[in-house]
């Protein structure tokens, strides 16, 4: 059996290394576009906030913005309204109105159903899914049907007395 030259082991070990190395990076490479590709789009970043004008909404009227493609609710609460709100905590989800507001007299909620992903109507005090019959409160709490949870709160901030802005809070 012959020995191996020293030299030959040292330049195959340096070989396996380096051909770990430029392997390596051409894997970080070619990883580099799909990780990029999962970062937003322009158009989603243009939509990531919402400036809602709160001055045409008069006191039981509701404005219906998009926001990231889905609508959003913003309900200009009669004391009525508050006062309704505030004595209940919902039904099936029960939260109080208070966590759900920054300011009683408006509620800003995803008009999405979290059953089915329906758009509710208004009608009466809360809304209606007519698809499968849930039921919210003036707070977008739950309080009937198939729906498992209330109404999302989207994050939101005052920028002035009659504008909020919905987007990073």
């Amino acid at each position: 059996m012959e020995k191996e030259n020293p030299s030959v082991g040292n330049r195959r070990n340096f070989l396996i290394k380096l051909t770990s190395v430029v392997g390596g990076a051409g894997v970080a490479a070619t990883c580099v576009p799909f990780v990029a590709s999962m970062n937003p789009s322009s158009d989603v970043l243009a939509k990531a906030e919402t400036d809602v004008d709160l001055s045409g909404i008069p006191p039981g009227g509701m404005h219906t913005v998009a926001w990231q493609g889905k609508p959003v609710f913003v309900l200009h609460r009669t004391p009525e309204q508050i006062k309704a709100s505030a004595e209940s905590n919902g039904g099936i989800d029960p939260e109080p109105d208070s966590k759900r507001v920054i300011n009683p007299e408006w509620l800003v909620v995803v008009g999405v159903c979290t059953h089915m992903g329906c758009v509710p109507n208004k009608e009466g005090p809360g809304w209606e899914c007519h698809c499968h019959g849930s039921q919210y409160d003036d707070s977008g709490r739950v309080v009937r049907g198939p729906a498992p949870k209330n109404l999302e709160v989207p994050p939101y901030r005052f920028a002035a007395d009659n504008k909020i802005i919905i987007g990073k809070a």
